[in-house]
């Protein structure tokens, strides 16, 4: 069973209102942003997000519809032929693993859900190789349930922005859904990782063509002037 995320005291209220502002100022900046992974239903998302390991979006994109096409369900994917489904995803990178995980995760769903993606956290991290960042990627994207997903730019813009101090994703998971509303949690999510993709880098953020720099606690943590910091923003990789 998952361990649920640490329960942490009322934020202040300034901090919360300084979080929720930077929110709706990249709610307003990136108006189109969505997951970026392509999917047709809870399992491709599964699959995609497990694939996207170490991966771009842009890349697992390129091979998921392969994938899908020879193996449309948990049944055919839990009884593919390993060679045939590494080859495939091999462009993805460490496909012998994510071929395992695939192939795992499906027998199980079959197994134990009918061949069906729970729509249940707790059932969600039964599933070999997904943990609380995974399930809450396709709990949140294809079952419109809140959830918050600590990936690396999720994490790195928590602390730049001081909504956390902490490194443990459950940790960081806890302390910024204290900060908003859970209906706000996924689109939170995905405004925070198109900023960490198109302008916070980890290394040298663009912070003079960043529309919360006034905001941030992080600002100058990057390049200020806003010519220079401008040739930084570039649309991501995946």
């Amino acid at each position: 069973m998952p361990s649920s995320p640490p329960v942490v005291p009322p934020p202040p209220t300034a901090l919360v209102r300084r979080a929720r502002k930077i929110n709706r100022v990249l709610a307003d900046t990136y108006p189109d942003a969505k997951c970026e992974l392509d999917f047709a239903d809870p399992l491709q998302l599964l699959v995609a997000t497990v694939l996207s390991a170490q991966s771009t979006d842009k890349r697992v994109n390129l091979v998921t519809p392969q994938v899908f096409a020879r193996y449309p369900d948990a049944a055919a994917l839990a009884g593919a032929d390993r060679a045939v489904l590494e080859e495939i995803i091999r462009p993805t990178g460490f496909f012998r693993a994510k071929t395992d995980a695939v192939i795992r995760l499906s027998q199980a769903l079959v197994e134990r859900f009918d061949g069906q993606v729970p729509g249940r956290l707790a059932d969600l991290v039964t599933l070999p190789g997904v943990g609380r960042k995974t399930a809450n990627v396709v709990l949140g994207n294809a079952f419109g349930i809140p959830g918050i997903t600590v990936d690396t730019h999720f994490k790195r813009l928590s602390i730049r922005f001081g909504w956390t101090t902490q490194s443990d994703p459950d940790k960081i998971e806890a302390e910024v859904g204290a900060l908003f509303p859970r209906k706000d949690w996924v689109m939170l999510c995905h405004h925070v990782i198109w900023h960490g993709r198109r302008r916070c880098h980890a290394r040298n953020p663009a912070c003079g063509a960043c529309p919360v720099a006034a905001l941030c606690p992080g600002y100058g943590e990057g390049e200020t002037d806003p010519v220079k910091a401008a040739k930084l923003v570039r649309e991501p990789r995946g």
